[in-house]
């Protein structure tokens, strides 16, 4: 399980700041704000023309009591239907507009959250990885993307509507009879002052649901991809019980947040009751005493409703706006982190097919730290060709040399040389090209066997990965397969480790580079198969400069020089058996290997 090193944080739940968040949103947005804000705009009109009907709805009432009272002026009464038609047939109109508008502008903004997520994976330096799960880092471009598009695309004009809807309905209330207003008004105050402090107090629980969520793909992710150390540790009780704890937090957080917000509609329906009771109650006594009349009272009922109603969603949608912001933060924290620096500038280049192969390390500083060092003063030089081992203890930093060497990290010190360019002033994909790697943890992906090893190499045909594969001697098992080299590797067709890391083997020799990194490349193998994969490395590194990282030293008695590392310093240089004797650190190394005590 690659991450089981990291602990998982504690979720915190404070409050993320609302106005920093949205603020980021909208200027990440700015292409298509037009778009938006104009699907706003025609959310604001739609309300307004819906706002226009309880008015005339009190003609018509007027109307039809007058007409019980004598002739009822049907004419009028159409005049007023047909208007009132036609008002809110504009109105859904409207709104059918601005949700077209919205939902384009809230799946486009969405759409370009996830590409600049995918694109700063590229950019952000490896040490970021070192300390998050993948599984959060997913969590990001899924679940945090989703909760932003859904809450743009179903709070963003429901808001708009509701905020004119309320300030429209409360207008033509005191325009209409300012006592029964007021009446009305009183009523809701309570209803308020409970909306805010439900928002208030929710706001954390917003914030720590999104992060156990992310917390718990981030765990199910490294327990599934590690799932047969899990079992064959007997790691399930451990594992549950950080699933546990993790799910627990989240349905603790996810519980609160819900039901804070769950509790704003039937408050608010309540408040909504309430207005009714009170402005029948105070139209009656107002009628009474003639300071209002019958339809007065009806458009009231409608005005209150409209009045009401845009409380509970802009309580809904106000829960529902802190979620996106809590989810926005996560976002925009990965998109802010650092960048590996840019690199537009560098014109320098050297091709692969020109490169003789002369590597030359001067004195290399480097800790993952500044103010924790690995690697001190590190110098050797490879001559084209040769084949550079290096060998010591676990944690020697041997990978890491080879990271430097690749520039997926920058070094704190001194300059690494290939045929004597620092390849500092190459930009880092010309580095990519100069080498081939063949690591000791097999990467492969969902495709055919002849997509796996071809990878990103153009023009590769059929026969270069035939005489690859026949090269490492795993031309005949793909052979035997029903589809040969068009089978395709997924969880139904599954290769050992060994034909796993021979595959890769294949892929690092149709990529024909001139340098060459072996990290461990035969730890997966068996005995027979090493031998055949070590006549196939002894093929792929003729004419390459080649760096084998390896702990079974027998596999390296062949190279031309071997490098030495102990606590990130070279302690010995040589040939095998110029270090054997000498009767040193190397010797001692190699002769444990026979001794039966560990390396």
């Amino acid at each position: 399980m690659h991450n089981m090193r990291h602990s998982h944080p504690g979720i915190h739940t404070q409050p993320v700041d609302m106005k920093s968040a949205w603020g980021k949103l909208l200027r990440f947005a700015k292409p298509w704000l037009p778009m938006g804000l104009t699907g706003l705009a025609l959310a604001m009109v739609a309300s307004i023309f819906a706002l226009m009907g309880p008015d005339k709805l009190r003609d018509m009432s007027n109307t039809i009591q007058a007409g019980l009272l004598g002739a009822l002026d049907m004419d009028a009464i159409l005049r007023t239907g047909i208007f009132l038609v036609a008002l809110y047939a504009l109105s859904s109109l409207g709104h059918y507009i601005q949700n077209l508008l919205t939902t384009t502008f809230t799946q486009r903004v969405s759409q370009a959250l996830r590409g600049s997520i995918s694109r700063k994976i590229n950019k952000v330096p490896l040490g970021y990885y070192n300390g998050v799960s993948f599984g959060d880092v997913l969590s990001r471009v899924t679940n945090d993307v989703d909760t932003i598009g859904q809450t743009l695309n179903q709070s963003l004009g429901g808001l708009v509507t509701a905020i004119t809807m309320f300030l429209g309905s409360l207008i033509m209330m005191f325009v209409t009879n300012a006592a029964m207003a007021a009446t009305a008004i009183v009523s809701t105050i309570l209803g308020f002052g409970l909306m805010i402090l439900m928002i208030s107090r929710s706001q954390k629980f917003f914030v720590g649901q999104q992060r156990a969520l992310g917390q718990l793909n981030g765990h199910v992710e490294e327990v599934y991809a590690g799932h047969n150390v899990v079992k064959a540790y007997n790691g399930e009780r451990e594992a549950k019980d950080t699933f546990r704890k993790i799910n627990k937090e989240l349905y603790r957080c996810a519980w609160k947040s819900q039901f804070l917000s769950g509790l704003m509609q039937p408050l608010m329906g309540f408040v909504g009751n309430l207005g009714y009771v009170c402005v029948c109650v105070a139209g009656a006594v107002l009628v009474k005493n003639g300071k209002a009349d019958f339809g007065t009272i009806v458009a009231f009922m409608v005005y209150v409703r409209q009045f009401t109603n845009p409380l509970s969603q802009m309580a809904q949608a106000a829960t529902s706006l802190q979620s996106a912001a809590a989810a926005s933060t996560r976002v925009f924290e990965f998109l802010e982190q650092p960048e590996l620096s840019d690199e537009s500038e560098k014109t320098q280049r050297l091709e692969p097919e020109q490169v003789r192969g002369d590597v030359e390390f001067s004195h290399v500083h480097f800790g993952y730290e500044p103010d924790r060092m690995i690697i001190h003063d590190f110098s050797a030089k490879a001559r084209a060709g040769q084949k550079i081992a290096i060998v010591g203890p676990t944690g020697a930093g041997k990978t890491t040399l080879v990271n430097l060497l690749m520039r997926f990290y920058e070094l704190n010190g001194g300059e690494i040389r290939v045929d004597g360019r620092n390849i500092a002033d190459l930009t880092r994909e010309n580095v990519h090209d100069l080498f081939c790697m063949v690591l000791q943890d097999t990467w492969l992906f969902e495709g055919t066997i002849r997509e796996n090893i071809v990878y990103d190499k153009k023009g590769v045909t059929d026969e270069q990965v035939q005489a690859a594969c026949k090269a490492v001697g795993l031309d005949h098992f793909i052979r035997t397969l029903p589809q040969g080299y068009d089978t395709q590797l997924n969880d139904r067709v599954n290769l050992s480790a060994g034909q796993k890391q021979l595959v890769t083997i294949a892929r690092a020799m149709i990529e024909n580079a001139p340098l060459l990194i072996l990290d461990e490349a035969t730890s997966s193998v068996d005995t027979r198969t090493e031998a055949l994969v070590q006549a196939a490395m002894d093929k792929l590194t003729e004419n390459r400069t080649s760096f084998v990282i390896a702990h079974r030293l027998s596999t390296i008695r062949n190279a031309d020089l071997i490098l030495v590392l102990k606590d990130g310093d070279i302690v010995e240089s040589g040939s095998h058996q110029e270090l054997l004797d000498t009767g040193g650190f190397y010797a001692s190394l190699y002769n444990s290997q026979f001794e039966g005590t560990v390396a």
